[in-house]
């Protein structure tokens, strides 16, 4: 049976509508978990009486997790499937989430952070191969990338929120336990359903191993424009808050110029996965991407206060380069086994770069005191994005150039 008739087959035991749930599901519940704590960090501090540099560690932990198990997560879905790897990530994820909000210890509260993290980085890796081995890769990765963007601001612009309205920094947090918990027991179906199913097990069918990726052209420069692009999305989301407040903006016109920035990135990943497949090059949406994000950050740089509505839509903009990314992982591959790959080489790199940034980032401001030499610094990283962005522009297929 050729690969493409497997895939058929699972589509057509699976029905549509179950396939949207499923990653509906499993999208929107991939970053909360993660951009949650940062809104109430004092709040968690105060609560479990969690020193400075510990709850700094914390805020790194995402990253690290999701580069360091991300790299693990094809392996794992190699032995025990693809939907089922899936399904024990997500019941880790909520099972950490909710168990960390009951705890009064700060090192059973980052081991928990820990397991949460992890589950969430498997989904991360395995969901654009599951998606890829499963068919409709236009439309359910539209749904993914836009789930990816809409759970990470739902995370960190309700959290708050629900903190205060109920006084209690477990609740803000515990809710996106419970939410999790809810696309477990679809999952957890699936994988019993499916675990005979041909494509269960796609990510060790015939295809180069997984070390070799690394001699993929198109694998490094995806790898380049994912990371470079995931640095600047967690700066921003960091950092560019404070940058806006320290150019005396009010801290809820910056949490709105914060909210406008994201809302940006959602429209994007709405329609990128349908350009990519419609598009015979994608050199245009890559220069812009490079030459917004340079312009965004001049904007920062030279007056941020007279027009940051616009410095705010530009950096936006320049975001598309994250849905952009997510959705070639599956559209510049064939085999759901080198999708995994692709997957699992690009994301862990990826997020380890989005770990270092914001870490450097406040080296630098706390070095010079200022916000002049960071922003000078993040607006040439537009030229690694734009030339990685411009190799993987064209048509091409990671599975050739293995």
């Amino acid at each position: 049976m050729s690969d493409a008739d497997s895939r058929s087959r699972a589509s057509s035991l699976v029905p549509f509508g179950v396939l949207l749930a499923a990653v509906v599901l499993v999208s929107v519940n991939l970053r909360p978990g993660a951009s949650s704590p940062g809104p109430v960090l004092e709040e968690v501090r105060d609560g479990l009486g969690m020193s400075a540099g510990i709850a700094g560690a914390m805020t790194g932990l995402p990253g690290l997790c999701f580069g360091l198990v991300g790299a693990l997560a094809v392996g794992f879905a190699r032995r025990v499937g693809m939907t089922a790897a899936v399904a024990i990530g997500l019941t880790a994820a909520a099972a950490g989430l909710l168990l960390r909000v009951t705890t009064d210890s700060v090192p059973l509260f980052l081991v928990l952070t820990v397991v949460a993290l992890a589950g969430m980085a498997i989904g991360n890796v395995i969901v654009p191969a599951w998606i890829k081995a499963h068919g409709h890769a236009v439309v359910l990765m539209t749904v993914y990338g836009t789930g990816l963007v809409v759970g990470g601001t739902i995370g960190s612009l309700l959290t708050a929120p629900v903190t205060e309205s109920t006084d209690s920094w477990r609740t803000g947090l515990g809710m996106w336990g419970v939410m999790l918990l809810v696309a477990v027991p679809l999952w957890v179906g699936l994988a019993l359903r499916e675990r005979r199913s041909p494509v269960e097990h796609a990510v060790s069918g015939e295809a180069p191993p997984s070390g070799r990726i690394i001699h993929s052209r198109t694998a490094v420069g995806l790898t380049v424009l994912f990371g470079v692009q995931s640095m600047h999305a967690y700066v921003q989301f960091g950092w560019l808050p404070t940058i806006f407040r320290d150019a005396g903006l009010s801290a809820s016109a910056a949490g709105a110029l914060q909210a406008l920035l994201s809302a940006v990135g959602i429209v994007g990943a709405l329609f990128m996965p349908t350009v990519i497949a419609r598009s015979k090059g994608l050199h245009g949406w890559i220069w812009s991407y490079g030459i917004t994000l340079a312009l965004g950050y001049l904007g920062l740089l030279l007056a941020p206060a007279t027009v940051p509505w616009l410095w705010a839509l530009l950096l936006g903009y320049s975001g598309l380069a994250f849905p952009t990314a997510i959705a070639l992982i599956t559209a510049r591959t064939r085999h759901p086994s080198v999708t995994a790959q692709l997957s699992g080489f690009v994301q862990p790199v990826g997020y380890a770069l989005a770990a270092i940034g914001p870490f450097v980032v406040g080296l630098i401001h706390d070095a010079t005191g200022g916000w002049s030499l960071v922003i000078v610094l993040l607006a040439l990283t537009s030229v690694p994005l734009t030339l990685a962005g411009l190799r993987v522009a064209s048509p091409s297929y990671v599975d050739d150039e293995l």
